[in-house]
């Protein structure tokens, strides 16, 4: 049974184990590919679910006040009751969001992974002067890639090839799920969901769409679009903050016309053949097989049918509540 996606993020250090170089093979020459097997002692294991809360504490700052998650006492009695709570864990240096997540994600040191200062840092170009970055970029994006002529062509995922000695792109966490056959699916989770609207030369919009598609029009359009309208908001709501990397075989990809090519081209092993559904547009009408994603505990929706845009943000909100919606869920 496959890896259902869905509104979380997956993280690919839990479970598997490291995989060989014969599993790296182009999904179309596996003949189990439709099959996703975690690998757990018995079999028994058919999906996983990684939570990520950003400074959530367990120790209380202040004696006299609850903590973090002894103000959330649902959330705190189903680990301990269900699972094991760690409290001796340590936090990455510098600690912020972005670095922190990306530790998870990777099972790295910041210094490994590329991301040792966050949530932005500063980088040197030619001719001495520095220009600032953000650390929330899609996996393989550039430190410059707003540039035409990029002024630091290095990934912003930028890891030491221990083969070569060359810098390349931290290998992706979701690559032992899909090799093993299984969907991976995430929300709002750093630098594994499109991060931008970008049409230009290192934009998400030209990498994953390419320049004069469909997808890349309307994220030229909304850019464009007067600030606090709902149509600039449409290409952030439809395209960023969400998306299916699919399993070797297609996954729910399979058949699926708004799958496009999931490049990885730094990736340990090769990494061929492999689709991903990005943005709301493309993920909501295959989770819900058509239908509108609902937004609340109601079950309803503010997205009509033919507009399957993410009704956690919805595109009908517009800025700056999308946006403010965007960083209060999400990040």
């Amino acid at each position: 049974m496959r890896v259902v996606p869905g509104l979380l993020a997956m993280a690919a250090s839990l479970l598997l184990p490291v995989i060989s170089a014969a599993d790296s093979a182009s999904p179309s020459d596996k003949s189990s590919a439709s099959k996703c097997n975690l690998r757990s002692a018995k079999g028994d294991i058919q999906h996983v679910v990684y939570l990520i809360f950003d400074n959530v504490h367990f120790l209380r700052d202040n004696p006299n006040v609850p903590s973090d998650l002894e103000q959330m006492p649902n959330l705190l009695n189903f680990i301990r009751h269900n699972g094991t709570l760690l409290t001796n864990d340590h936090t990455v240096l510098i600690s912020h969001t972005a670095n922190g997540i990306l530790t998870n994600f990777t099972g790295l040191y910041s210094d490994r992974h590329g991301q040792p200062v966050a949530n932005s840092y500063r980088y040197f170009k030619a001719d001495g002067t520095t220009a600032s970055s953000s650390s929330f970029k899609y996996w393989t994006d550039l430190v410059d890639d707003v540039g035409t002529s990029p002024a630091d062509p290095l990934p912003n995922m930028v890891t030491l090839d221990p083969a070569t000695g060359t810098p390349k792109t931290t290998p992706a966490p979701w690559v032992p799920y899909t090799r093993a056959g299984c969907d991976f699916g995430a929300v709002a989770s750093a630098n594994i969901v499109l991060e931008n609207t970008g049409t230009g030369p290192g934009g998400d919009m030209t990498k994953v769409f390419g320049a004069g598609s469909p997808e890349w029009l309307e994220a030229q359009a909304s850019n464009a679009a007067p600030a606090g309208s709902a149509a600039r908001n449409l290409a952030q709501t439809d395209f960023v903050g969400m998306a299916v990397h699919c399993g070797a075989g297609g996954g729910i990809c399979a058949g699926n016309p708004n799958a496009r090519p999931d490049l990885l081209p730094d990736e340990p092993g090769g990494y061929s053949g492999f689709l991903g559904l990005f943005g709301a547009k493309a993920v909501n009408p295959a989770i819900a097989n058509g239908s509108p994603v609902v937004n609340n505990l109601n079950g309803t929706s503010s997205d009509s049918p033919g507009s399957p845009a993410s009704t956690v943000c919805s595109r009908a909100r517009p800025s700056p509540t999308s946006r403010r919606c965007r960083s209060r869920v999400f990040r």
